[in-house]
This record gives structure tokens, C-alpha cells and sequence, in this order.
């Protein structure tokens, strides 16, 4: 079996736990440890930043791997579920392993993030 997306590869690690979640809960908060990496299997999950702004994520897609990689630390986003959620969570090691033992993951991160950019250059909208 061919493992080709970032969620299948994280789901396919023996540590990683599946969490699911209803509608409103919160994932993190601004602040805490980024001691994690969270993917969205079902539903979706809501980041705001500290003025506000607004990022949604939805099923396949990986997030706070920019807290882990680059960060100082802590998530600089609140998480929240805006609907009944099924995520997965990597621990920060295990996660920087799996980047090192699959370098695509990280060509792949990045096309995640730039087609994130792009949709929000045109669209100008969040989740919905």
C-alpha cells in the first residue's frame, strides 16, 4: 500500500492519537506548548490568531506544523472545532522524525500551504 498525503502518513505512525471532538471545543490555545502537530480527518477546524484573523482547515489537511518547525515554542492560534471533528495528533518528535524519514511530507506541507494562500488571495473568505 502506497502512502501518498500527509494525513495518510501521519495516521500510518504508531503513536498517533485520534481525537474526536464536537462542535465548539477547543483543540489548543494561543499560547500553550506547540508540543503537537494536528491533521483534520472529518469536519472542521477553526485557527484565530490574535487580531482576529481567521484560518479554517478542512479533512487531509495538517496544522501548527509552522509552531513546530518555525515557532518559538507556543501556538500562536487558538483551535476550535466549527464542527464535529476527527483529528489526528503527532507529537512534535514523532513528527519531526516522520519529516525526516519522508522529506516529500515537506514539498507536500508547502503546496498545502500555497494553495491555502492563493484561496484566500481570491476568495478573501475563511471556512465557508
Amino acid at each position: 500500500m502506497s502512502i501518498t498525503t500527509p494525513i495518510e502518513l501521519m495516521a500510518a505512525q504508531v503513536d498517533c492519537e485520534i481525537l474526536t471532538l464536537p462542535t465548539g471545543a477547543k483543540v489548543f490555545s494561543r499560547g500553550e506548548r506547540a508540543d503537537s502537530i494536528y491533521g483534520a480527518r472529518r469536519g472542521i477546524v477553526e485557527l484565530v490568531g490574535e487580531g482576529g484573523e481567521k484560518l479554517c482547515y478542512r479533512p487531509g489537511e495538517l496544522f501548527s506544523y509552522q509552531d513546530i518547525v518555525w515557532g518559538d515554542g507556543c501556538y500562536r492560534n487558538e483551535a476550535l472545532a466549527r464542527t464535529p471533528v476527527e483529528i489526528l495528533r503527532l507529537d512534535r518528535l514523532r513528527f519531526l522524525n516522520l519529516l525526516h524519514n519522508h522529506p516529500t511530507l515537506a514539498v507536500l506541507l508547502i503546496s498545502q500551504q500555497h494553495e491555502r494562500l492563493r484561496e484566500q488571495r481570491t476568495s478573501g473568505t475563511c471556512c465557508y
